[in-house]
């Protein structure tokens, strides 16, 4: 599968800077490895976020600039964090235990695939063999709701939106959002609804590089920033 010529994606950067959109004001929420990490840049203005992490911090700030690295400040990725007015710190244990407990609100997670009912399969790779069961499995059961950052395709042009998850479950039907740097599209009882499209693309070349039947949403618009 090969992707409509002359057409630029859109980068990590601006899919975590849409995920920061969706994020309410005064929202507790969990950052995976990878592009959701760049959220925590990100932040709405005019609201206040509560950024968490495994790792035992809440209210972390953005990823700290070259030369400003504290050892003691890093997420979940190993990314050192600028310090923030109003962070605490906790052990691991009790940052599972908020998880575990229902008290965060959004996670945004990387994955591998993702179906059209919304199952998240993001935790191995079984042609490499990499993967451990670790938090994406704690934070899929315990959040309220899940948003997926990801390219919309993996590096060999194959849809990471598929219709049925053949990679190894992390959980069923947990995801709500799925934010790519091609589209953004909504996971609904009736399937995926394709809700935004990267500049320069249509629906039609979206859906080409998709696994699952999309529905174009009847106020179908470009990505919203």
């Amino acid at each position: 599968m090969s992707s409509p010529p002359d057409k630029e994606r859109l980068s990590r950067e601006i899919i975590a800077m849409r995920v920061a959109n969706e994020l309410p004001d005064g929202a507790y929420v969990n950052l995976g490895i990878g592009i959701p990490t760049l959220v925590s840049s990100f932040v709405p203005e005019g609201n206040s976020i509560f950024y968490h992490s495994e790792s035992g911090i809440l209210n972390c700030g953005p990823i700290a600039d070259e030369g400003e690295e504290d050892i003691d400040l890093i997420n979940a990725g190993g990314q050192f964090l600028q310090p923030y007015p109003g962070q605490s710190f906790f052990s691991s244990a009790d940052a599972f235990a908020m998880i575990r407990g229902g008290h965060v609100d959004i996670t945004v997670l990387g994955s591998h695939q993702v179906s059209a009912k919304g199952d998240l399969a993001n935790w191995m790779l079984p042609e490499r063999g990499v993967g451990n069961v670790g938090g994406a499995m704690d934070l899929a059961a315990g959040s309220k709701d899940v948003i997926i950052a990801m390219e919309h395709t993996d590096r060999a042009n194959n849809p990471k939106i598929v219709e049925e998850c053949t990679f190894p479950i992390t959980r069923r039907r947990c995801v709500s959002l799925i934010v790519t740097d091609l589209a953004v599209i909504e996971c609904t009882s009736d399937g995926l609804v394709l809700k935004e499209v990267a500049p320069g693309w249509t629906a039609e070349e979206v859906q080409s590089l998709t696994g699952a039947k999309l529905t174009f949403a009847p106020d179908l618009k470009e990505y919203q920033l």
